[in-house]
């Protein structure tokens, strides 16, 4: 006997989930999917819970592959520039207080680059871990929301161009892949130290 509908979705938003947040730079919204989810088979309580749990905690656990991944090429990170003021930062209360907003914030997938510089300067990952938790859940918590009262709506108006909800995640992903490799090469020590409330941040 198969398993039953229900779960194949949630396996489903389990392997998106972990895959889009395993991935650096990789900005497909994996809540839509749980959105999608809650559309179909109806908006309860139980079940608004039990996507925000899987998705939070699949995409908290998927950042260990990038910390381990950036461990493993440690050697290879530390050329850029930026890593050297990672390895100064991690000490610092502001660098988990900026981890959870990153983890947090919608669409952006900024708490990337904050797990490479942390797997690159082999920061406590458990801490780590912890923080984005609580981050993922509440904006997991907060995009479903938001998305089933009205947000997935959008894609009903660009339909009538031939563009879906797929299309619309595929083209997300690729701008912020890319953008996401643009800002790791910007000096951001350089930067920082032009900009005299950033630099009291990072001093």
């Amino acid at each position: 006997m198969g398993l039953p509908l229900v779960w194949i979705w949630i396996l489903q938003i389990v392997v998106v989930s972990f895959i889009a947040n395993a991935t650096p730079f990789f900005g497909v919204s994996y809540t839509l999917l749980a959105t999608s989810f809650l559309l179909e088979f109806g908006f309860t309580p139980g079940l608004l819970l039990l996507v925000i749990l899987v998705t939070g905690v699949s995409a908290a656990v998927a950042k260990c592959v990038i910390y381990y991944s950036a461990l493993g090429f440690g050697s290879l990170l530390k050329r850029n520039r930026n890593i050297g003021l990672f390895r100064r930062w991690l000490s610092r209360r502001s660098f988990l207080v900026t981890l959870f907003l990153t983890a947090f914030i919608p669409i952006l997938p900024l708490d990337d680059y904050l797990y490479i510089g942390g797997g690159a300067n082999r920061a406590k990952l458990s801490v780590m871990l912890f923080v984005t938790l609580i981050a993922k859940l509440l904006k997991s918590a907060f995009e479903i929301s938001v998305e089933v009262l009205g947000l997935i709506r959008i894609s009903t108006f660009t339909s009538t161009f031939g563009i879906t909800a797929f299309d619309l995640s595929i083209a997300s992903s690729v701008f912020f892949v890319l953008l996401g490799v643009a800002l790791f090469k910007v000096d951001w020590e350089h930067l920082i130290s032009s900009v005299p409330v950033l630099k009291r941040i990072f001093d």
